[in-house]
C-alpha cells in the first residue's frame, strides 16, 4: 500500500453574507420585556441581521462561497464542507445543495453539526483532507438562520440570535499555514445548548455556558497555541466565537492581548450566528482592509454539544 506523504494547507480566500434586514434592540423591546441598556450590558449586541423570505442556509452559504472563491481567484474545489445547526433538511445535505448551486463538478460534500464550534471543526477536516492528499482545494462554509429557530418569548435567548454566513477557500501548500486542531467536548454541559422540539427551538443554560467560558476557555486557547507551537505574542488576530462580548473580552484579557493585537468584536453589530460567527467576523474585517495580509490568527469556537475546537491559521498572503 502506498504511503501517504503529508503536506501543508493554507487559507486562499474569505467571503461572507448577511441579510439586509436589521433588527435593533429597540425592535426587540416590542417583543419581550427588555431594553437596549439591558441587552448591551449583558451581551454587547446593539443590532443583528435577520433572514427574509428569500434567505436561507443554502442561499446565504452560496453567496459567501462565491465571495470567497473570487477572493481566492479560483472557480472550483473538490471538497465542500458546510456547518450549520439550523438546516431545514437532512438529505440532501447543505454541502450538496450548495455545490449544485455553485455549478461545481462533483466534489465531496460533507455537513458538520457541532454548532458554534462548527467552522473550526470543518476547517480542521479540510486541512486534514488536503494534508493527506484526499483533496486539493476545499470550500468551508458556516451558514445559519438562527432566527427561524428562536423562541421569541424567551428574552434570555432571543436577544442573541442572528443570521448570516461566512466561508473560506483552503488549498494545498508547500508549507503549513494552518495548524493542527485542538478539539473536544465537555460532557457535563452536553445539554447546555439545545435545538429540539416541534417546532425546533434554540435554548441554553446561559449560566453554565458563561461559567465554562470564563473559567475553561482560556485554558483551551492556550492549548491551541501550544499545539501550533506559537505564543500569544505571535498572534495578530483573535477570532473567537461571537457568543457574547462578556466572553470575548475576558478571554482576550486572559491571553493578555496587547492593544496592537486585533480582537474581533463583530458580535456588536451581527449578533450570535453560531457556526457562521467566526468566518463571518473574519471575512468582514478582511474585506474591510482591517486585517494584515498573512496575519497569524487564532480561531476558536465553542458551544452546543458542548463542543469546542480551535486552530491557528495564517490569513491569505
Amino acid at each position: 500500500m502506498k504511503k501517504r506523504v503529508l503536506r501543508g494547507s493554507a487559507l486562499l480566500g474569505l467571503g461572507h453574507y448577511q441579510p439586509e434586514k436589521v433588527l435593533t434592540n429597540s425592535d426587540i423591546e416590542k417583543l419581550v420585556d427588555t431594553n437596549d441598556e439591558w441587552i448591551v450590558t449583558r451581551t454587547g449586541i446593539k443590532e443583528r441581521r435577520v433572514v427574509e423570505d428569500h434567505d436561507n442556509v443554502v442561499s446565504m452559504g452560496v453567496a459567501a462561497a462565491r465571495m470567497a472563491l473570487e477572493d481566492a481567484g479560483v472557480d472550483s474545489v473538490d471538497l465542500v464542507i458546510v456547518t450549520s445547526v439550523s438546516t431545514e433538511t437532512l438529505s440532501p445535505n447543505n454541502a450538496a445543495k450548495i455545490a449544485v448551486e455553485l455549478g461545481l463538478d462533483g466534489p465531496g460534500v460533507i455537513d458538520v453539526n457541532t454548532a458554534c464550534s462548527g467552522f473550526e471543526y470543518a476547517l480542521a477536516l479540510a486541512d486534514q483532507a488536503i494534508s493527506t492528499g484526499a483533496s486539493e482545494r476545499a470550500l468551508v462554509i458556516g451558514s445559519e438562520e438562527l432566527t427561524r429557530i428562536t423562541d421569541w418569548t424567551d428574552r434570555t435567548t432571543c436577544v442573541l440570535t442572528a443570521d448570516g454566513a461566512g466561508a473560506a477557500v483552503v488549498g494545498a501548500s508547500e508549507e503549513d499555514h494552518i495548524s493542527g486542531v485542538v478539539w473536544g467536548s465537555v460532557p457535563e454541559l452536553a445539554e447546555a445548548v439545545e435545538v429540539k422540539g416541534q417546532p425546533r427551538l434554540f435554548s441554553q443554560n446561559g449560566r453554565g455556558v458563561m461559567r465554562w467560558a470564563l473559567t475553561g476557555s482560556v485554558k483551551i486557547a492556550k492549548q491551541i497555541l501550544a499545539q501550533a507551537e506559537v505564543k500569544a505574542d505571535d498572534i495578530d488576530v483573535y477570532a473567537f466565537h461571537q457568543a457574547n462580548l462578556r466572553i470575548i473580552e475576558p478571554l482576550a484579557k486572559g491571553l493578555k492581548a496587547r492593544e496592537d493585537q486585533i480582537v474581533l468584536k463583530d458580535i456588536e453589530v451581527s449578533g450570535n450566528t453560531s457556526a457562521a460567527s467566526v468566518p463571518l467576523a473574519l471575512s468582514k474585517a478582511w474585506h474591510a482592509g482591517e486585517l494584515p495580509r498573512g496575519g497569524r490568527t487564532l480561531l476558536f469556537g465553542f458551544g452546543g454539544g458542548f463542543t469546542y475546537a480551535g486552530l491557528v491559521a495564517d490569513l491569505p498572503a
